[in-house]
């Protein structure tokens, strides 16, 4: 007999509109995508919010609908967060709009496939430089609003280096990084009342990342059969763990790394099921470009 999965429920259903109340979150990469999710979650239980990124374009949209969509005040602000002078005139921007920085998710991030023998030195320096040195660029800038306010950070990691995952050699060694260096700041910032964990997204569907991936990968996403749940991840799965995080309810909890997977990661052999017999560097190619 088949069990129906239970589809993801929306936070709203769970916790108090207002428990955000006064509340701000300064957000990098939250023009879209998981990022986008979360902060459109923290929003809708009452905080204002900063997205930041590197395309004002693309972000000033995103900000409007946000606003929009939950009555609360999104504002962009451009920054590379490679460059800790952007970074540090986006948090000027937010204290001067909002007065203060309570939440922090540093969620930009770079990723494409490539194998260990076709990656450049600088693909790889590049992914390394915007996910773990872009998080330590942004808590530098936001730390001392973070300790004011008693706050919260959550990194965005994967699930990629629990186990070895073809093409993603970058990735795994930056997300690490992240996962580590979370773990170093709850130690060093919990005498202060800051508090730092990081969620690692499993596949969640229906986003960029994986769009990149073939037609094989999305057959086996979109299959019940890999996940125990019986679903692949959406993003509101991952937003109502961020709203769990930076919530009351996990005043106690720190230093953590919490995967919203979907138990994937206990069956799992590899995240990208291709041996090197199967693919040749021109199916490689074409993964990235999405044509597969």
């Amino acid at each position: 007999m088949s069990i129906k999965p239970v589809v993801a429920p929306s936070s709203a259903d769970v916790f108090k509109g207002d428990i955000f109340q006064g509340k701000v979150l300064f957000c990098t990469g939250g023009g879209s995508g998981i990022c986008k999710a979360m902060t459109e979650a923290i929003m809708r239980h009452g905080a204002n919010a900063t997205i930041v990124g590197r395309k004002l374009d693309r972000l000033t949209e995103a900000a409007i609908g946000l606003s929009q969509a939950t009555g609360q005040t999104c504002v962009a602000a451009r920054a590379d967060v490679r460059q800790p002078q952007q970074l540090k005139e986006a948090v000027a921007m937010t204290i001067e709009r909002f007065g203060r920085i309570d939440f922090v998710i540093c969620g930009a991030a770079g990723n494409f496939l490539a194998s260990i023998d076709g990656m450049s030195e600088n693909a790889f320096r590049t992914v390394v430089e915007i996910d773990t040195l872009g998080t330590f660029n942004t808590v530098k800038a936001t730390l001392p609003y973070v300790r004011a306010s008693r706050g919260s950070y959550i990194h965005v990691s994967s699930t990629l280096h629990y186990k070895g995952t073809p093409y993603q050699a970058h990735v795994s060694a930056a997300k690490a990084g992240v996962d580590a260096f979370s773990a170093v700041l709850a130690l060093e910032e919990g005498p202060k009342g800051v508090r730092s964990n990081v969620i690692a997204p499993g596949a969640i569907a229906d986003t960029e990342g994986m769009s990149r991936l073939s037609n094989q990968m999305s057959r086996s996403i979109n299959s019940p059969l890999p996940y125990p749940l019986g679903r692949a991840g959406e993003v509101q799965d991952v937003a109502s763990a961020a709203v769990f995080l930076f919530s009351h309810a996990a005043s106690y909890i720190t230093g953590q790394v919490l995967a919203v997977d979907g138990g994937y990661e206990h069956v799992r052999a590899s995240q990208l099921p291709y041996p090197e017999a199967v693919l040749d560097p021109e199916s490689i190619k074409q993964m990235v470009r999405g044509k597969l």
